[in-house]
C-alpha cells in the first residue's frame, strides 16, 4: 500500500482535494509538519471501522466518554433540512 506523504502546507492549500483523494483510495496520508514531526490520516470504512473506533474511544478516552454523556444528556432539537 502507498503512503502518501505531503507537507503541511500543501494539506491546508488543498485540505479538501488531499481529503477525498485519501478517502476515494483507501489509502493514508501522512502530513510532514513544520518540525519535522509527521501526522497520519487515514481513511475509515464507515460499515467496519468507526464502530471499532467509537468502542475504542469509550473504552480509553475518558475525555470521549464525558462529551458522549454531555452530548446524551442534551435537548435535542428537531432536524430541518435545507436550514
Amino acid at each position: 500500500m502507498a503512503i502518501e506523504v505531503i507537507p503541511l502546507s500543501r494539506l491546508q492549500s488543498e485540505a479538501s482535494g488531499v481529503l477525498a483523494r485519501c478517502c476515494d483510495s483507501g489509502r493514508p496520508v501522512v502530513v510532514e509538519l513544520p518540525d519535522h514531526r509527521l501526522v497520519a490520516i487515514q481513511p475509515l470504512d464507515a460499515d467496519d471501522e468507526s464502530d471499532s473506533l467509537v468502542s475504542e474511544l469509550l473504552e480509553t478516552s475518558e475525555q470521549f466518554r464525558a462529551l458522549v454523556k454531555k452530548s446524551k444528556d442534551s435537548p435535542r432539537r428537531p432536524f430541518v433540512p435545507g436550514t
